[in-house]
């Protein structure tokens, strides 16, 4: 999808359309979600700090994220990739791989039903999509990004390399900033100087994925389409627009962020066995704690005691630090189900409590009710 975030907030109000937008934090600590294409024209990107966005263009405007909101709309967007193939492996809400091999005696060649699905996520959302069409998964999502917005790009077997050979060697998957500045400093720049370099200028660099990278450059990809795929670990965290240092501000945003995870967790049927804080000082510096949860669960303050735990005792090594983000976090995860009948507390779906606050949220809206303990003192009327 193009623009996803920026182009469904634009959709839904005109006054947005054809200006600079960003969805994102609300402050300079916050970043940039993601940018219109009348925000890129100054440089804006996805990830960026807000204050850098707004250096950039004094007359950005912004808009706070409604992730409910474009997760709906993903779904629309997911249901139609459905109508050609079940092999659709999602990558984010916006973006995904669709193996259409079985379906072109239905449907008919595979950029016809590329044109198609361009056509109907217009008509039935008025969003744009680009799409790349080629024989593997690397070059397919190569190929989705060179003709952006409402691009559509076929790459072929017979003109792979060269459609690949010109572009920078950085829309390889998996070459970063550290390893562009060694391949430059060997005279690589291109794919094509990627794909046809000696092996003693990229061994030093890659070692044994040396024959891996020349593949990718080579346009060469065997991965399959993947249609489901369990998730690793479920979070969330926050970054706070003021360094906090009291440990009741800590744990009250703790809270918040278990809660999130919790409901998160209830609401794919999933428990987790290990719960894990991330932790960020105001220097940067990152670090994180994780505990097993016996029986795993996915409840709130079950949640919250060990993530609870996890902070006092790293507190207890760092004391008097300023924190600047809190996460908290769940893996080895696993589906949800009743683990003792003699113990209703643990009851699959999360307490009394959390079922009831999941009803009302599905009703009514994930504000519509909340806990007080997580709010600031300036927050209740």
């Amino acid at each position: 999808m193009d623009a996803f975030y920026a182009s469904v907030e634009q959709r839904d109000d005109p006054f947005l359309r054809g200006k600079p937008l960003v969805v994102g934090g609300s402050s300079n600590r916050g970043v940039v979600a993601a940018a219109s294409y009348e925000a890129r024209r100054f440089g804006i990107r996805s990830a960026m700090p807000m204050r850098d966005a707004y250096r950039r263009c004094p007359d950005l405007l912004r808009v706070a994220p409604q992730m409910s909101h474009y997760q709906s709309v993903s779904k629309d967007i997911f249901t139609i990739f459905r109508e050609f193939t079940p092999l659709v492996e999602g990558l984010s809400l916006d973006e995904a791989f669709l193996d259409v091999s079985l379906s072109l005696s239905l449907f008919g060649d595979e950029v016809g039903i590329a044109t198609e699905i361009k056509h109907r996520i217009r008509a039935q959302t008025a969003l744009t999509a680009s799409v790349g069409v080629a024989p593997n998964k690397l070059v397919a999502k190569i190929a989705s990004d060179l003709d952006k917005p409402d691009g559509l790009c076929v790459v072929t077997q017979e003109n792979v390399h060269e459609v690949l050979d010109p572009l920078p060697a950085r829309v390889i998957p998996g070459i970063g900033r550290e390893t562009l500045a060694r391949l430059k400093r060997v005279g690589i720049e291109t794919i094509a100087d990627l794909r046809l370099a000696p092996d003693r200028d990229l061994e030093p660099i890659f070692g044994k994925f040396t024959q891996r990278t020349r593949d990718r450059a080579s346009g060469i990809d065997d991965r399959p389409v993947v249609s489901s795929r369990a998730d690793k670990s479920i979070s969330a965290e926050e970054t706070f627009d003021t360094d906090l240092s009291e440990v009741t501000a800590m744990n009250r945003q703790l809270l918040g962020l278990s809660e999130k995870t919790a409901s998160r967790l209830r609401a794919r049927a999933l428990v987790a066995g290990t719960v894990q804080v991330k932790i960020r000082q105001s220097d940067f510096s990152t670090f994180t704690r994780q505990r097993a949860l016996h029986p795993p669960g996915n409840g709130t303050d079950q949640l919250y005691g060990v993530a609870k735990g996890l902070l006092a005792d790293w507190l207890l090594e760092h004391p008097g630090v300023r924190v600047r983000l809190l996460g908290v976090g769940g893996s080895d995860l696993a589906a949800d189900a009743q683990p003792d009948l003699f113990a209703p507390e643990l009851a699959a779906g999360g307490t009394p409590l959390d079922q009831t606050v999941d009803a009302i949220r599905t009703r009514f809206g994930k504000l519509s009710v909340g806990r007080a303990r997580t709010l600031d003192n300036d927050q209740i009327r």
